[in-house]
């Protein structure tokens, strides 16, 4: 089962010095590419199936954080996708992050620490 995460939720994450990137948690942008930018340490996965190396990328973190451009769509198949056909390893949690990148951009576009690959024009 999925969870929605909030934004400010995943920017306490993000600036938590105990928690690390890919082991702690990993955020996964399942958007084709990332227009506009992405979320600070976040992985381009574009599509519902994994492949062998996404699968191992996937198994480690504790959290799992899935999205696409707004959440409705593409985001939560994507983490629903992943717990069935691979299944979160134990005690590993995944989520989908509320709002999507649209949301994120919106509201964290000017922060350097949270959003990356930003065109001068875009933030």
């Amino acid at each position: 089962v999925t969870q929605t995460l909030t934004p400010e939720d995943l920017v306490s994450w993000l600036r938590d010095e105990k928690w690390k990137a890919h082991k702690d948690y990993l955020i996964v942008d399942v958007r084709p590419r990332f227009d506009g930018g992405n979320i600070a340490t976040a992985v381009n996965i574009p599509r519902e199936e994994f492949n062998e190396a996404d699968k191992a990328l996937l198994a480690a973190p504790r959290k799992l954080v899935f999205h696409c451009h707004h959440s409705l769509h593409k985001g939560p198949a994507s983490a629903a996708n992943y717990l069935k056909t691979v299944g979160a390893s134990e005690g590993q949690e995944v989520y989908v992050l509320e709002g999507g990148y649209a949301k994120w951009a919106e509201v964290y576009s000017k922060e350097k620490d949270l959003v990356e690959n930003l065109k001068k024009d875009e933030g």
